[in-house]
């Protein structure tokens, strides 16, 4: 499997409804609620690009684009943007789609950078098969 098709086949999408306990006073997705599910979403990737046990180290650059209200649709993509010995960078999208139209938007994006660990949660290489 060429790389190309490893990160294809890595790639990862959840759907999400946001409830009301998922919100803030002002009824829209709390921004710790969105990294978490973002978290979430990079651990999967990483984990089926690398096939190892990967931790996250850390969380860059994280842009709220637009709100989004309670009872809205997220879909959250993981992509595997780079690979490195030990790590892997995952750009993670989460689309806010309204319920009714279908119509979707790019919400929040970021990028989480994971690193594969052994039993001790030492470093080690990433092998991809």
């Amino acid at each position: 499997m060429t790389v190309k098709e490893h990160i294809e086949h890595s790639r990862t999408r959840i759907t999400k409804l946001v409830f009301p306990q998922d919100t803030n006073p002002i009824g829209t997705l709390y921004g710790g609620t969105a990294m978490k599910w973002m978290d979430e979403v990079a651990f999967l990737t990483a984990t089926r690009f690398a096939r190892r046990l990967v931790v996250t180290v850390s969380m860059d650059r994280v842009d709220f684009k637009v709100p989004i209200p309670k009872g809205s649709i997220v879909e959250l993509i993981g992509e595997v943007t780079r690979a490195g010995n030990t790590s892997v960078t995952v750009t993670v999208r989460m689309l806010r789609e309204d319920p009714l139209s279908g119509d979707q938007e790019l919400a929040i994006q970021g990028e989480l950078v994971m690193v594969a660990v052994d039993d001790s949660m030492r470093p080690i290489k990433i092998v991809p098969e």
